[in-house]
């Protein structure tokens, strides 16, 4: 089964957030699996002895999803098991917690989830720009999980006479990544192991700020899952993938895709090519296109780049220290002979399909001039510009482009005439 059709109108991730809200009921996948949609999915995995529950969904949709679960099974939950530490998994835990469950985790849970608290307020703000129009339910707080087993590399148990096996993914969206394989049924969970749009490149690097994901071991998590031989894929978002020709096609390709882009930076690196241009030249050949719903290959290249060389790029004195290029912008547009000359090359930029060019100048006009209505109208159409030549692809850059222009737009309507 491939990834169903949607609505091209909007950003696919966004189409996925919501798939799951409102009263629906469980889906039966077989095999005495059900599926509850959620922001990110969770599974009931039920046996003769109770069931095995693969993640709980955010903590707002909890009542939801327990409903539908004990609509279809009144076994007693004997474990929770979290893919990953993202709120979307984990947040609907104290729900579905009682006295006996045991609740498992990668060893590395504990450490993610004391970072994601720490910088809760930098990155919920940065989510909030993001994917406030989506995500339409605050995350309330709530009590965090306790794991009572945590494992390294692998661990294995038996509810019920069924096997499960869980192995650590360090190369999925977090460093506690796992996936859940049933050996008796070859079927394996892999949460978001390879992302919320299965089929896609890796997100290596996220617009809304977080620990880099290393690209090899990316590469190891997906060959690990290949080696397993899966005839049944069961991501965190969508709906399974059958058939086990086309799980290792795909995951092939994925793996592959991921080692050119790889390689690639490697050896312009070596080559002393510098990091600008390695974004603009590096592509992926039509063989291992993949789409960049999730991922994008420039954000990759630069995540490569700065994962193994750091973010200082040999090319200025400047990058060492805290003086920016704003800092000077007033003085270059007073030797320019004001914002004028500045505007009209920024217009020409615009009227050339330079974008980005355009941006860059528009943001000096107004680093010079705070609130400059000229330089706001600027960045507007520069914004808009480049959203559209972008093709509305990838869900975060579309997100980030629209919160921009939202953002220009409310300074100009309050900007004087």
């Amino acid at each position: 089964m491939n990834e169903p059709v949607r609505d091209a109108a909007q950003p696919l991730n966004a189409q996925i957030i919501n798939d799951g809200a409102g009263r629906q009921d469980a889906v039966d996948l077989g095999s005495g699996i059900f599926m509850s949609k959620d922001v990110s999915n969770l599974y009931l995995v039920t046996t003769g002895d109770g069931s095995v529950l693969i993640n709980t969904g955010i903590i707002y949709s909890a009542p939801e999803n327990k409903r539908r679960f004990d609509a279809v099974s009144a076994a007693p939950i004997r474990k929770i098991v979290f893919t990953q530490s993202h709120e979307d998994h984990i947040g609907g835990w104290p729900t579905f917690n009682a006295p006996g469950v045991e609740t498992i985790g990668q060893a590395n849970l504990p450490f993610v989830r004391t970072q994601y608290r720490d910088l809760g307020p930098a990155m919920g703000r940065r989510s909030r720009r993001l994917w406030s129009r989506d995500q339409k339910q605050e995350i309330t707080e709530r009590p965090e999980p306790v794991l009572t087993t945590s494992f390294h590399d692998s661990l294995a148990f038996e509810v019920g006479g069924r096997r499960f096996e869980l192995y650590s993914v360090p190369g999925g969206e977090t460093v506690d990544s796992l996936v859940v394989w049933l050996p008796q049924d070859r079927i394996v969970f892999t949460g978001n192991m390879t992302g919320p749009i299965f089929g896609h490149v890796p997100n290596l690097y996220t617009v809304r700020g977080e620990r880099y994901r290393y690209v090899q071991w990316y590469i190891d998590s997906v060959q690990r899952v290949i080696d397993l031989e899966p005839e049944v894929l069961i991501t965190g978002h969508g709906e399974p993938l059958r058939g086990a020709g086309e799980i290792r096609r795909r995951l092939t390709q994925m793996r592959d895709a991921t080692q050119y882009l790889h390689d690639r930076v490697f050896e312009g690196m070596n080559a002393g090519v510098d990091l600008w241009t390695l974004m603009e030249t590096v592509t992926l050949p039509l063989e291992l296109a993949i789409p960049q719903g999730h991922g994008k290959v420039p954000w990759i290249v630069r995540a490569i780049w700065e994962e193994h060389l750091g973010w200082f790029r040999y090319e200025s004195s400047t990058e060492l220290y805290n003086v920016p290029p704003q800092a000077v912008m007033p003085e270059l547009i007073a030797l320019a002979g004001g914002v004028a000359p500045v505007v009209a090359l920024a217009r020409q930029h615009l009227a050339a399909q330079r974008p980005l060019q355009a941006l860059h100048l528009a943001e000096a006009v107004t680093a010079t001039q705070p609130g400059d209505r000229t330089g706001l109208q600027l960045q507007l159409e520069a914004n808009e510009m480049i959203l559209a030549q972008a093709g509305r692809e990838n869900f975060s850059e579309v997100r980030w482009l629209e919160s921009e222009i939202r953002r220009l737009r409310d300074e100009l309507d309050g900007a004087p005439a």
